[in-house]
């Protein structure tokens, strides 16, 4: 048997991030051979994060980025179960690692990303290896992208909530002041759907409903009740789509009216946001 020192342990110990005890005993069980303790230990952590498949992981972090160019951005959460996890550095530099990988290689969907090379093993070999380190169940919860003419990203304040943005021309005065501030709107007032047309129609006869029974419970003749509800799902339009919504900055101006002033032919042409708990 090999003879394990405590300059190997501390060795493997800094090649992977585990315990002592751990890189102690992976070094034991494969005779002093490095190669098969790292893929012991990753083993160890496949087992763990199978056997904490049923906890709960609602902490974490989201990071959004667009690439050199500003025609692709993604954003990224990466959910752990403490908030202790959440903001160590180490989890934190994990995360920016994953979408710095995204924004290079420009995946489309989230099984794509997780299929990436990172480090000489997939993603989620890579996720899998940081349950080992730090005992928690941990996921990519959600990866969205947003591919434009031009592409802003947003990230709020102790990173729990993120947003990219897509605009349909460049080369328009400000554009850079304009879409930071539309990126803003997003991850503000959480609008559902772009205009109108990007509603859903489960979320539209829905609308329609609760606005018939709100009328209903006030007393209003039922012949009046669609056209009321209608009425309401107008309402409805311009608080929850992002066009339609007063601007941030200036609530006697829509999102729509701030981006034709600075072009008529400005628009979004679609926006991802994530947020931490929601």
């Amino acid at each position: 048997m090999a003879n394990i020192t405590a300059a190997d342990v501390n060795k493997l110990r800094q090649m992977t991030g585990a315990g002592m005890m751990d890189c102690k005993n992976a070094l034991k069980e494969n005779d002093g051979d490095f190669d098969l303790a790292i893929e012991s230990l990753r083993k160890k952590g496949q087992k763990l994060a199978n056997k904490r498949a049923d906890r709960d992981a609602n902490e974490g972090i989201v990071i959004a980025k667009t690439n050199s160019a500003n025609t692709y951005g993604a954003v990224l959460m990466l959910n752990c179960e403490t908030d202790f996890v959440g903001k160590n550095e180490d989890f934190v530099n994990f995360a920016n690692a994953i979408i710095d990988l995204a924004i290079q290689k420009g995946p489309k969907s989230l099984d794509e990303l997780k299929g990436l090379a990172l480090n000489g093993q997939t993603v989620m070999e890579s996720v899998t290896e940081m349950v080992g380190k730090t005992g928690e169940k941990m996921d990519i919860a959600h990866f969205e992208v947003i591919e434009a003419p031009i592409v802003f990203a947003y990230n709020h304040h102790g990173n729990r909530l993120a947003t990219v943005l897509g605009l349909n021309k460049a080369g328009v005065s400000e554009i850079n002041a304009i879409g930071h501030e539309v990126a803003m709107q997003v991850a503000a007032m959480a609008p559902v759907a772009v205009d109108k047309d990007g509603v859903d129609q489960e979320t539209i006869q829905k609308e329609i409903e609760i606005g018939k029974d709100v009328a209903r419970q006030e007393g209003k003749p039922e012949e009046m009740l669609e056209k009321i509800a209608l009425g309401k799902l107008n309402k409805f339009y311009k608080e929850n789509t992002l066009l339609n919504q007063e601007s941030i900055k200036d609530n006697k101006t829509t999102v729509r009216e701030m981006l034709t002033k600075a072009d008529k032919d400005l628009t979004v042409t679609g926006f991802r946001r994530l947020m931490l708990g929601a």
